[in-house]
């Protein structure tokens, strides 16, 4: 039986598209030292391990404060956290173009890390506590749109600009005039539901969190897929311009086309599966095939990429981006709907922690199996073997997308007659 899907207010539309633009914003900020890799390298004599640890060490901090992050969105004012947290990451990157040491580049990555891990427990806790159910894939995916033309922005202008201009000069200009967001997010942020607040203080802890076998499930599954994204995002434009002999600018059209489609294949997919469960299908039929399908799909296809020529591999390139707008499309509507209202910042945090991990490894294992091996093949064949382990996970690990039925922190007294 097919049920209406209620429309998005004005309001909500526009909190929607500030969500998604600050998502961007954050994309290119935690992405852009790839691009700017070659001429780092070259500028202050880095080895690719050093490099490896640039890229990482912004999730050291980034994991280390999702627990704190995931806490604060559901104890507090969530408008007035991502406001803050958006304010720190942009700062670190302005600071970032100042720098010329090694030690600096990696505090100020640091910084990008804490500024940084606010953004995902917030989005989650807005949509939640604002956005109907029915709209939670469309509204995912513009979100996931939002992270995928991140990268294809920063890849595509980025690569331009800073061949032109220099790196320094981006990433200042890039902080600055990030900041002109917090005018209308201002504005025009959601309101507090003061009800929900105070239901969400007495939520579930992490605990009673972690003892969910679901929990677990989308701790892996977000890893594997995150490994995915973060092995593109650092060492994507390296291998493409280094191994596979493009220029800068070659490479930045191919990176930006990569991440354009899967913004785009995010944007049809989370309409599709909102359109598929209004049909009547179950949203755990719905939104697991979507994640099946492209965390699966996706390592196949960039697996293939290393060993097929430079045109085939280019077209494989497009082929996973696609796959991985399927995944990212439904993947936090699955833990918004698994955690409900009263446990969704802490649970998107701690699944963030695991999820991070891949930004520490990815980075790290690639650059030390390129220093030892002197090529990028075992490198992509981890990253498959790594895509299929999550695909499984949304299989046999993660239960049904169903509201958990968290048992109240305080029982009320029952008073015997």
């Amino acid at each position: 039986m097919s049920i209406a899907q209620p429309k998005l207010s004005g309001r909500l539309l526009l909190v929607l598209v500030l969500l998604a633009f600050s998502v961007f914003i954050n994309y290119v900020d935690r992405g852009n030292l790839s691009i700017a890799a070659p001429m780092l390298k070259d500028e202050l004599k880095l080895s690719s391990t050093q490099l490896g640890i640039l890229f990482s060490s912004f999730f050291w901090t980034y994991a280390a404060f999702q627990i704190v992050s995931g806490w604060l969105v559901d104890r507090f004012e969530v408008n007035w956290a991502i406001a803050i947290g958006f304010f720190v990451w942009s700062m670190a990157t302005t600071v970032t173009g100042m720098v010329h040491t090694f030690l600096g580049l990696l505090l100020a990555r640091l910084i990008l890390g804490m500024g940084e891990s606010v953004a995902y427990p917030a989005y989650s806790k807005i949509l939640v506590r604002d956005f109907p159910q029915e709209n939670r894939g469309l509204a995912n995916s513009a979100i996931s749109a939002g992270n995928a033309c991140g990268p294809a922005l920063g890849a595509f202008l980025g690569g331009m600009l800073m061949a032109r201009f220099g790196w320094r000069s981006f990433f200042v200009s890039l902080g600055l005039v990030s900041l002109v967001w917090l005018v209308p997010w201002f504005r025009w942020m959601p309101r507090t539901q003061t009800g929900v607040v105070a239901e969400t203080r007495n939520g579930p802890g992490f605990k009673e969190i972690l003892r969910q076998r679901s929990a677990w499930g989308t701790c892996l599954g977000l890893f594997c897929l995150n490994y995915l994204l973060y092995f593109l995002i650092t060492w994507l434009p390296f291998y493409l311009v280094r191994e596979r002999g493009f220029s800068l600018t070659s490479m930045a059209k191919i990176v930006g086309a990569a991440y354009l489609l899967t913004a785009i294949s995010a944007l049809c997919c989370g309409w599709l599966s909102d359109r598929w469960i209004a049909a009547g299908s179950t949203a755990t039929r719905v939104r697991k095939a979507f994640m099946v399908a492209g965390a699966g799909g996706g390592g196949i296809l960039l697996g293939a990429c290393v060993v097929a020529g430079p045109t085939l591999a280019v077209v494989l390139l497009m082929m996973a981006g696609v796959a991985f707008g399927l995944g990212t499309s439904n993947l936090w509507a699955i833990t918004q709907t698994l955690a409900g209202p009263r446990a969704v910042g802490r649970w998107t945090g701690v699944q963030n922690v695991f999820g991070s991990l891949a930004g520490v490894l990815a980075p790290a294992i690639t650059g030390f199996v390129v220093d030892r091996t002197g090529e990028f093949f075992w490198a992509f064949a981890i990253l498959a073997g790594v895509a299929l382990v999550g695909a499984l996970s949304w299989i046999f690990i993660v239960g049904p997308v169903e509201p958990v039925g968290w048992v109240p922190r305080e029982a009320p007294l029952v008073a015997e007659g």
